[in-house]
């Protein structure tokens, strides 16, 4: 957790005292989000990532990636370089979520063939990543105050006790017109959430299928995310995973992006 996202907990906890004190309110929309958002996972972190593209057939493409994160207090940084198949080795990707309300991520992406570091416009965040059915804005990190958010429920999911939370954008014309997510309660993991589009139809749904506690962090390991739509779905599959072990800030610059592992 940020410096700067540790400050915003604590003055949400402040703010809550005196409604649980009386346990006669509950927790707003957006105060369950901030949670989520602020949800520790380490100063830093490798893995090793395994991406599965499947479509309506059944067939599978697979992808083996190699990822980095490191919290620098204002600023989380992401990059992730692909290992295989051949026609994708060497490409890589690099993400930077910043705290600051109102600033966008950041995100560059490496084509071999190109030989050169492209950044993502705001334009092309609505594209699909490599194929997958993760755009390019689902694999940054969405500020709270972006949206609007209303406490629909609370329920089980897959044994879990959540809140059902939707969360309508701030922006016009935004990709998603809005979002529902299902929040474990004591873990703060959305463990599922629907994306509708422009018309309000549901468009694709991401689950997590495996979650764990590693150094005291809960870190999810596991997901998929299915385009109904499409009939297409992407399986994210997260191990050898290690925390705090002192990444070095190098593997965050277009130099190493070009340089690749």
């Amino acid at each position: 957790m940020s410096f700067k996202k540790m400050i915003n907990s604590m003055l949400m906890m402040s703010l809550l005292m005196p409604v649980l004190a009386f346990g006669q309110e509950k927790l707003t929309g957006l105060q369950i989000i901030q949670n989520v958002y602020d949800r520790p996972t380490g100063k830093d972190q490798t893995g090793e990532l395994t991406m599965t593209l499947i479509n309506s057939r059944d067939d599978q493409r697979v992808r083996k990636i190699r990822q980095y994160l490191k919290n620098f207090g204002q600023v989380e940084k992401k990059t992730m370089f692909f290992i295989s198949p051949a026609d994708v080795r060497n490409t890589s990707f690099m993400n930077w979520s910043y705290d600051e309300q109102g600033r966008d991520d950041d995100q560059w992406i490496y084509l071999p063939a190109l030989k050169r570091v492209k950044r993502i416009s705001s334009d092309s965040k609505s594209d699909y990543f490599m194929g997958s059915d993760f755009t390019y804005d689902d694999l940054g990190d969405r500020h709270p105050t972006e949206d609007t958010h209303n406490l629909l429920r609370e329920e089980k999911y897959n044994g879990e006790s959540c809140y059902v939370v939707e969360s309508i954008p701030k922006e016009e014309n935004y990709m998603y017109s809005k979002t529902i997510t299902w929040i474990i309660k004591d873990k703060w993991i959305g463990l599922k959430k629907e994306f509708y589009d422009e018309d309000d139809d549901l468009l694709k749904m991401l689950t997590v299928k495996k979650y764990e506690k590693i150094k005291g962090y809960w870190l999810i390991l596991h997901s998929e995310m299915s385009n109904s739509q499409k009939d297409h779905k992407t399986d994210m599959l997260l191990e050898n995973v290690q925390v705090d072990v002192g990444v070095s800030d190098d593997n965050f610059t277009e130099r190493m992006m070009k340089r690749g592992l």
